[in-house]
């Protein structure tokens, strides 16, 4: 087994232990947790800042897109990962281990790609509020 791509933590899951699977859906857990505090931050910031100009409207609908996607869909899907996890570990029939593998590396990519965009959203936010 290359030990490298497994380091990386995308390309070999077979080789990891579903406890270290379950240990990384939960810190994603924690991290969308936390994020949500920043978005509930940034909101009531943007809201005491006066001017309503087209920048602070385009972040405005950036927070909303934030929102929407972190509350309604990656959480969502992580709990939902959690509970096939749960069925997994429970032997019940017609759940693959496979199956759990592959969604658990979509779920990590997901939780890569929505953390680069909330950096960038959050960039925007600190420079916003840094030329009022």
């Amino acid at each position: 087994m290359n030990t490298k791509a497994l380091n990386k933590g995308t390309d070999f899951l077979l080789g990891v232990g579903l406890d270290i699977l379950h240990r990384e859906s939960t810190e994603w857990l924690e991290t969308v947790a936390f994020w949500k505090d920043e978005t509930r931050f940034f909101a009531d910031l943007l809201q005491k800042k006066e001017g309503r100009e087209l920048e602070y409207g385009k972040m405005l609908v950036n927070l909303d897109k934030i929102h929407e996607n972190l509350f309604n869909y990656l959480a969502d899907d992580i709990i939902s990962h959690e509970k096939i996890l749960a069925r997994l570990e429970k032997g019940e029939k017609g759940i693959a281990d496979a199956d759990y593998r592959d969604r658990h590396k979509n779920l990590k990519k997901r939780m890569q790609l929505f953390t680069n965009e909330f950096r960038e959203f959050k960039k925007m936010v600190f420079g916003y509020v840094k030329k009022l």
